[in-house]
């Protein structure tokens, strides 16, 4: 029996509900989140490091059946804190997807006192 402890998921910005994410993507994202909060860790294709937006940053990857999601999160200490959740349409992260998850989590890290 693993003795390892579940992470809460904090979310700062976005949902994942269907519509619009399909059933099938929205149990795939719940599951990979799952597996985050257990303490798993995946690469590609699943998951791709987001130094861009800070330390223990990453871009998570859903993919439907007309869309490809991203969920953009930092593994913290006790938490896996989800900063954006949105429909990616090009190859690079949109800068203001970029801007708003770096804002967000220097925000919550702010409330927090820094401990994630």
């Amino acid at each position: 029996m693993s003795t390892r402890v579940n992470k809460s998921l904090v979310w700062l910005h976005g949902e994942i509900k269907t519509p619009p994410l399909s059933a099938t993507a929205r149990l795939e994202a719940g599951v990979l989140l799952r597996r985050l909060q257990r303490g798993d860790s995946f690469g590609l294709p699943h998951s791709r490091p987001m130094p861009v937006i800070g330390s223990r940053c990453h871009e998570l990857r859903i993919v439907d059946e007309n869309a490809t999601w991203r969920i953009v999160y930092r593994i913290g200490t006790d938490a896996i804190v989800i900063g954006e959740v949105f429909s990616k349409k090009t190859q690079a992260t949109p800068k203001s997807v970029i801007d708003a998850c770096t804002r967000r989590f220097k925000e919550f890290d702010a409330i927090i006192g820094g401990k994630e």
